[in-house]
C-alpha cells in the first residue's frame, strides 16, 4: 500500500531528514530516532536493492547481506514495481562517487 500524501507526520519526519547535513548528523539522528535493530533492517534493505540492481542472484545477496528471500523478495518488487526511489538515489549516489 503506497504511503498516503499530505501525511503531516510522514512529512513532519521527511522535511527533519532532508534538515541533515553530513554523515555525522545523520548517525546522530537516526540512533536517536531508531532502534539498532530498525536501522539494521533498513540498511540492510538497501544493500539488497543495491544488489539487486546489479543483477546479483539471491544467493549472493544472502550470503552478503544476511537477508532473507522473503525480504530480497519484497525489495525485488519495490524495485520492479515501485516509485523509483532506489533506482533515484543510486543514480544520484553514482553522481556523487558514493556507490
Amino acid at each position: 500500500m503506497p504511503l498516503k500524501r499530505n501525511d503531516k507526520n510522514l512529512e513532519f519526519l521527511f522535511n527533519a531528514v532532508l534538515k541533515l547535513e553530513d554523515i555525522d548528523e545523520c548517525y546522530d539522528f537516526f540512533e536517536d530516532l531508531c532502534t539498532v535493530q530498525e536501522l539494521r533492517s533498513l540498511s540492510q534493505r538497501i544493500v539488497v536493492a543495491k544488489m539487486l540492481s546489479e543483477k546479483s542472484v539471491y544467493t549472493d545477496i544472502v550470503n552478503e547481506t544476511g537477508a532473507s528471500t522473503a525480504t530480497i523478495s519484497r525489495v525485488n518488487r519495490s524495485l520492479q514495481y515501485g516509485c523509483d526511489g532506489y533506482d533515484r538515489i543510486f543514480e544520484r549516489m553514482k553522481e556523487d562517487g558514493n556507490v
